[in-house]
């Protein structure tokens, strides 16, 4: 891959345990562990209950976490500095959606840069100073009238992006698929139907027409799995045990042709 597959997210000034541990949640999720905090409100941050709940799984990524006083000491190491803000500057680095620039990182960069993502305080956001530092300014696309993010969600998001252009992941099932039923098990449960109908009156076996040969149709069409054809055949014996007895002459009978 082109990109970098450990990049740092670097999170300036943070004031909110829950956001440091949320933060660390959504880059765990998407395959990444770097983090570090420049001076957070709270110097124990990574400890805090708070924090670690909010993680959710994810503490491991707190334990590797560093907690820094100046940005200088976030950034060993990395070659290729990323700020994130809600609208560009009139000034500094070009801006980009981070999509589009990771696609071009990707399309350019060889040998592949560490890349570093800088998230400015909840309250704060960044300053002109950080976000000079930066060889470009992230702003995610929002609504125009209201592109306010919570700290972990930007985090998620840009992690969420840069982890597609490495490729991203399989979407995988965490259930197996279920059996299909054969062709004798479906052909079994329409004769217990065929069975259940005449014997409550709406299958006339004289007079059949075509109802058979139509719900065969239906259950070819359903692709019915063992399981399904066992519930059909359930409800057919809840049928014949509340239908004791064969109908009036004045029952419903089947009239499709």
């Amino acid at each position: 891959m082109p990109l970098h597959p450990q990049p740092r997210f670097i999170l300036m000034e943070t004031s909110h345990p829950g956001n440091v541990g949320a933060a660390a949640r959504a880059i765990k999720v998407m395959g990444f562990g770097d983090l570090v905090l420049v001076r957070p409100r709270f110097a124990d941050v990574l400890s805090l209950e708070e924090t670690v709940a909010m993680a959710s799984g994810a503490a491991d990524v707190l334990t590797r976490a560093k907690v820094v006083d100046d940005i200088s000491d976030a950034l060993h190491g990395v070659v290729h500095l990323c700020a994130t803000a809600m609208t560009p500057r009139d000034f500094g680095p070009p801006a980009s959606a981070p999509r589009a620039y990771f696609q071009a990182l990707a399309d350019t960069a060889e040998p592949a840069p560490r890349a570093a993502f800088l998230f400015g305080s909840e309250r704060y956001g960044l300053s002109n100073e950080d976000v000079y530092r930066a060889h470009v300014c992230l702003s995610i696309p929002t609504h125009p009238s209201y592109g306010s993010l919570n700290l972990a969600q930007a985090v998620q998001l840009v992690a969420y992006e840069y982890r597609q252009q490495l490729g991203g992941y399989d979407v995988t099932s965490r259930t197996a698929e279920p059996l299909r039923a054969d062709a004798a098990a479906v052909h079994g449960a329409l004769q217990h139907w065929e069975s259940v109908l005449e014997h409550i009156g709406f299958l006339d076996p004289k007079a059949p027409r075509k109802l058979m040969p139509r719900l065969q149709q239906l259950l070819n069409r359903a692709q019915l799995t063992q399981e399904e054809v066992h519930i059909l055949r359930g409800i057919a014996r809840a049928v014949e045990k509340a239908s004791p007895h064969a109908p009036s002459d004045s029952s419903p009978r089947n009239t499709l042709e």
